[in-house]
């Protein structure tokens, strides 16, 4: 819809007046330009100029109709813009930590339409960002970061600092040093970080400089963000914090924040502004979606349930997502200025990204989404991905053997939003895969790397309007050989999408019966209450501080190597609860030569040893990081069962004086002499699903018929692999050929196959609601 202060905007209706005069031709010019739909033609008439070889009067009108899209003065026109990380941030003005950005910085969507604002998901927890969470009590800062960068404009710096052209890209060029650079040890002073990273701040105008000067000094001066020094940064990252912290008062320790969401709240929304207006940023250029720390939970189609945006965006689970969360630390707060800008908006844009860790999250803030649906007057545009997202839409829900296309991406949108998609978005801007070289697409695909594929007549039933058009960068693929979305082309075809607007109100596509799935998507927020990320970190760190670390029964002199390390490992799997970690009070590394565990039916060499509620690992498994969280994992996840077996087994059998097999005879401890995980009940649970039988008359003995000379992976074992598996599926490769039947197409002609599959998911569903209590 087109308000009536929105149609005076577009100049009444100048636009519609040349496009009537190409009408009235017999045949339509317009029928000249490629692509059926009208926004797709105004697109390819801007982008790439007038029909050749037609007579001088119509060359004149499409000139006079390529005018009329390109001059339109939009500096007036409010947008918003959602998502996170790359995405958002190229398309606000480019990717500003991509190599060479600050050779051109100034353009994309910032530059066309100067009051562009973000919102920004915090849902992010890798590299710097997460050893941020560690130690602080706020949201993710990395992405901010990243788009705040790339709002920085040409216009607010002159105006700001009176620069010319030239300075003003000498300015960002020094802002980019100085917010991309990364240390990997603690840096000695402010003068240290300066030097390392070649940031010269004498260029800068002198209150910029005096500005940037006093938040590194600050860094370095408040004691609570020293922890932080310890660990590995982005120092961008870095300046965002101290430009928060030097908004609260310094009496207030990180422990009383922890419990004040207000302070923070307001600080980091002071911190941003200031920042944002002194960079030559739009003042509210950049905002978080909430200020409560947030966590991804994704769900897969096979049941298992994973924590944390960079386990999800890294698995490798070979099965489709199926339903995402966000668990907030609290009550999620969002700025009303957000809810103020979006009710304004002429332009509400999703930005492209990670599926289900960009936009998706952002929606499940309350009341974020009906503010979107609110506005009945902007232009609402989804852009599609270009490439599908390893472990994400690397499977279609509806069909894992076929490639992700863009409906399969609407319909993640409309089961994973609260309330589905209804009115946050009508059209949807895709790339057009005819502009792109096979040669290209042929190197993609053999680095793994597959388009998103326009499934246009499936699109418009599901009541979108897809808008297909050459948006990529032709100077990325000649100087890099890479695809991706053009920040300037992208910015103009959004203009002439809003601009010619007035030409097809009331085109919109209406679905006779859209989201016919609508009973699946959530009507709510429906994730849980987390633990605040800084606050688990010091639980964790303080609880593996009191572990004995041993080499040998003898003092290690590895200890505080491993409790880093072990500490890392936990953060690193997010599920994982602290209750676990209460039956372990060792950790003794073995040598070799004295390791003493057969290894005649596995290579697992670690394990839980209930006599002394020790985790017990082979010497070489500790300096190989990978090596230690596979056996650190198995032993925890055994450690659960804890001193559960009061006598185990193994007998033979023979008939007529031949073996026939053999008989593994399991015999439980007393419940009240019990130190398990499980209760009686669980306990019980999980050895049948062991393929433990219970024997008649007697609660505490169970047994397991083993043929021949087969193999066999007894109960605790098999809880350490399993365990392992379902956090990180590449940890346990004899669990996950075991769960590969998850992911076969299923028949009846076998009836014990669905036997064993049905076993196979009742055992992920164990481990989901009871070992990992997600019930």
């Amino acid at each position: 819809m087109i308000s009536a202060d929105m149609f005076a905007l577009h100049g009444k209706n100048h636009v519609r007046d040349s496009l009537q005069q190409l009408l009235a031709k017999q045949l339509s010019p317009l029928d000249l330009l490629p692509h059926t739909d009208l926004r797709e033609k105004f697109i390819d008439l801007v982008l790439n100029g007038e029909p050749l070889n037609l007579d001088h009067e119509t060359t004149a009108l499409f000139h006079e109709l390529r005018q009329k899209l390109t001059e339109k003065r939009v500096e007036d026109v409010r947008i918003v813009v959602f998502g996170g990380g790359t995405g958002l941030s190229n398309i606000i003005g480019g990717d500003s930590r991509s190599k060479g950005w600050d050779q051109a910085p100034f353009s994309g969507l910032k530059e066309i339409f100067p009051r562009t604002r973000s919102v920004v998901c915090v849902t992010d927890d890798g590299g710097s960002t997460g050893e941020l969470l560690k130690d602080l009590p706020l949201v993710a800062i990395g992405d901010i970061r990243h788009v705040l960068l790339s709002s920085v404009q040409l216009a607010r710096l002159q105006k700001r600092y009176s620069l010319s052209v030239i300075e003003a890209k000498a300015v960002v060029a020094v802002l980019s040093t100085l917010f991309n650079y990364r240390f990997n040890k603690k840096p000695q002073g402010f003068e240290q970080v300066l030097e390392d990273c070649g940031a010269d701040l004498r260029t800068l105008p002198l209150s910029l400089r005096e500005y940037l000067d006093s938040i590194l000094r600050y860094i370095f001066m408040d004691s609570r963000l020293a922890p932080t020094l310890e660990r590995p940064h982005c120092l961008g990252n870095m300046l965002i914090v101290a430009t928060v912290f030097r908004e609260i008062d310094r009496a207030l320790t990180i422990e009383v924040l922890e419990d004040s969401p207000d302070v923070l709240h307001q600080a980091l929304f002071n911190g941003l502004t200031i920042l944002a207006d002194m960079l030559g940023a739009e003042k509210r250029a950049v905002l978080p979606c909430t200020s409560t720390p947030a966590q991804l939970r994704v769900l897969y189609t096979n049941g298992v349930q994973v924590t944390g945006e960079t386990k999800s965006s890294t698995a490798l689970r070979g099965v489709p997502v199926k339903r995402v969360y966000v668990d907030f630390s609290g009550p999620a707060r969002v700025y009303p200025e957000i809810l103020e800008d979006i009710e304004k908006a002429d332009i509400l844009i999703m930005a492209p990204g990670s599926l289900y860790s960009s936009i998706i999250p952002i929606f499940h803030v309350p009341g974020m989404a009906d503010a979107v649906r609110g506005n009945n007057h902007a232009l609402k545009l989804l852009i599609s991905n270009l490439w599908v997202q390893s472990g994400e839409t690397d499977r279609s829900i509806a069909d894992p053997d076929r490639k992700f296309h863009v409906s399969d991406m609407l319909t993640a949108y409309e089961e994973n939003i609260p309330g589905g998609t209804e009115g946050l978005f009508h059209e949807v801007l895709c790339l057009s895969l005819k502009d792109v070289p096979a040669s290209i697409l042929q190197q993609y695909e053999i680095e793994g790397k597959i388009p998103i594929y326009l499934d246009r007549h499936r699109v418009c039933e599901q009541g979108f309007i897809p808008i297909e058009c050459g948006i990529y960068s032709k100077t990325a693929l000649a100087e890099r050989g890479v695809i991706q979305h053009d920040p300037e082309i992208l910015a103009q075809a959004i203009k002439t999408i809003f601009v010619g607007s007035v030409c097809y109100q009331g085109k919109q596509i209406r679905p006779l019966k859209k989201n016919q799935d609508a009973g699946r998507r959530p009507v709510a927020h429906d994730g849980h209450i987390s633990m605040l990320p800084s606050l688990k970190f010091k639980q964790i760190r303080n609880h593996i501080w009191t572990l004995s670390i041993a080499h040998d029964g003898r003092k290690s002199p590895d200890t505080e190597k491993i409790r880093a390390a072990i500490c890392d490992i936990i953060w690193r799997h997010q599920d994982i609860p602290l209750s676990h970690l209460h039956y372990v009070t060792a950790i003794n590394c073995i040598s070799d030569n004295q390791w003493r565990r057969d290894q005649k039916w596995d290579n697992v060499f670690s394990y839980f040893d209930p006599a002394d509620c020790s985790l017990r690992i082979r010497h070489d498994q500790i300096a190989d990081e990978r090596r230690l969280e596979t056996a650190f994992l198995i032993a925890l996840g055994e450690s659960l069962l804890g001193n559960y077996a009061e006598k185990k087994e193994m007998k033979g059998i023979e008939t007529d004086g031949i073996p026939v097999g053999k008989v593994y005879h399991l015999l439980l401890r007393p419940e009240v002499q019990r130190r398990c995980f499980l209760q009686a009940a669980d306990l019980h649970n999980y050895l049948v699903l062991a393929r433990m039988l219970p024997v008649k008359g007697n609660a505490f003995h169970y047994t397991r018929l083993i043929n021949g000379d087969e193999g066999f992976t007894p109960p605790g074992l098999l809880m350490g692999l399993t365990y392992a598996w379902y956090l990180e599926n590449r940890l346990a490769n004899h669990i996950e050929y075991k769960m590969s039947l998850t992911r076969i197409n299923q028949c009846d002609l076998i009836p014990e196959q669905m036997k064993m599959l049905q076993r196979r998911e009742r055992v992920i569903s164990f481990f989901r609601d009871v070992v990992f209590c997600n019930a």
